[in-house]
């Protein structure tokens, strides 16, 4: 026992050594990290098939009523990690208008933010292939963040900090979303008011402002055969004061039903995902992300996103 004593000591000094490092190394890659964390709003691997979050204009564009959710965890295994869930229900009505209401949550560090809002779109016809969606998303949420645990976690905090409005915070946004039965265009502010929210400078945390984020995407569909279809899409994020991040997704479809895929995103990301409808009235997906970054995959173990999609009733053309 005098022998195993200190060996037992030994080891638990050690285990407390390597969590202290895996948890600054979190902390600072979270922080650091600005185009992920502190001035960007949360990443879809699956942005396809997740429209409703970023274009109001997308709201019964696809003719159905339908309800989706999608639940995305990255960095799995490492504590405090951004966690993602969203909501959308989607609704035609009649021919030119589109209704839908989305709630998001999202955690991240010390934050917790929850959002829900009501968008409007407007369909214009252009051709007989062809239409344009103009859309509206107005609503709000809540924004609070755990100040007990920044001396915890070794930060400093900046008194500003308590001038921080954690309150209701109102939004507007707006988009426009042009579909043809090859390809689709999407252009999107869905948040045009800035916001208040916290940053890292120096080790301290301090209070920043959250601007509004740009989103341009596109994607077509080239028929190889006639049960193969190639589906390259991609999708621009801008937001002053952020380096412009781009994902860059290769898809096949296969009898209409399955879907697989690669992606990758400029900000040092690999996607792997797929797609599949059960029935007509049901869609499930799934990605899984990695990140080239040594600070993070070293610690995590990558980044898992799912999605469902239930559709009730489909427009009669």
């Amino acid at each position: 026992m005098a022998i195993l004593n200190p060996l037992i000591a030994y080891n638990l000094n050690k285990m407390k050594t390597m969590n202290f490092y895996k948890n600054t190394v979190l902390i600072v890659a979270i922080l650091l990290f600005g185009s992920v964390y502190a001035q960007q709003e949360p990443n879809y691997s699956l942005y396809r098939y997740m429209m409703n979050v970023i274009n109001p204009a997308y709201a019964g564009a696809d003719g159905n009523t339908s309800l989706t959710s999608n639940f995305r965890s990255q960095w799995l295994s490492i504590q405090g990690a951004p966690e993602t869930q969203s909501f959308f229900y989607t609704q035609p009505i009649g021919d030119k208008i589109g209704i839908g209401i989305s709630l998001v949550s999202d955690q991240v560090f010390i934050e917790n933010q929850t959002s829900i809002n009501i968008d409007f779109s407007y369909r214009l016809q252009i051709s007989e292939a062809t239409n344009l969606y103009l859309g509206l998303k107005a609503g709000g949420g809540t924004y609070d963040i755990e100040r007990n645990n920044l001396a915890n976690l070794g930060f400093q905090s900046d008194p500003a900090l308590n001038n921080l409005d954690t309150g209701f915070r109102p939004n507007f946004g707006a988009g426009a979303y042009l579909k043809h039965d090859k390809y689709f265009l999407s252009l999107s502010v869905p948040s045009i008011l800035s916001s208040e929210r916290i940053d890292e400078s120096e080790g301290r945390v301090t209070q920043a402002t959250e601007e509004a984020h740009v989103y341009l995407s596109g994607g077509y569909n080239f028929a190889i055969s006639e049960n193969t279809a190639f589906r390259p899409s991609a999708m621009l994020r801008y937001v002053s004061g952020s380096p412009l991040s781009a994902d860059i997704t290769a898809a096949f479809r296969f009898y209409d039903r399955f879907e697989f895929g690669a992606a990758y995103r400029t900000d040092e990301a690999f996607a792997g995902l797929m797609m599949i409808n059960l029935a007509d009235w049901m869609d499930v997906g799934y990605a899984y992300e990695s990140s080239t970054r040594d600070e993070i995959s070293n610690l995590s173990n990558g980044t898992h996103e799912v999605f469902i999609k239930f559709n009730f009733k489909k427009k009669s053309n």
